[in-house]
């Protein structure tokens, strides 16, 4: 879980980037969050109030991930492109389930979850991040 921040913009821009939250929001997301323009949740949210109590603090863009299968998850999508100034952004839950070449389609950062472990690698021009997990602890 972690802010984003492009200093080189006319001003600098936070965005929030979370995943695996599996219904549980951290009291600490809250002030790590606060002043972000927008917050990306990729995938493993847990329930409809992890998205309502993100939205209290920024607008949120999600994907569904493995686990997101009731009801509240139907309308979320399964893969998501923001938009944002000169960026691209691809959001998935699975890195692996990534059929495209993202550096050919000019994509800035592949943003995913999944498992567990944070990530902040650059490939071919493109960032892959993985924030971790933000909810219960399941693995070591």
């Amino acid at each position: 879980m972690g802010i984003l921040e492009d200093n080189a913009c006319q001003q600098p821009i936070g965005i929030g980037v979370t995943s695996d939250t599996h219904g549980f929001v951290r009291p600490q997301v809250v002030d790590i969050f606060y002043g972000a323009d927008f917050i990306i949740h990729s995938g493993d949210i847990g329930g409809a109030e992890v998205l309502s109590t993100l939205e209290t603090i920024a607008p949120v863009q999600a994907v569904r991930g493995n686990n997101d299968r009731d009801s509240w998850a139907e309308h979320i999508p399964y893969d998501h492109v923001i938009e944002y100034g000169a960026y691209l952004f691809y959001v998935f839950h699975e890195l692996e389930h990534v059929d495209f070449d993202p550096a050919a389609a000019e994509i800035s950062a592949v943003i995913f979850g999944h498992s567990h472990r944070p990530l902040a690698k650059a490939n071919n021009g493109v960032l892959y991040l993985n924030p971790g997990s933000a909810g219960p602890r399941r693995f070591s």
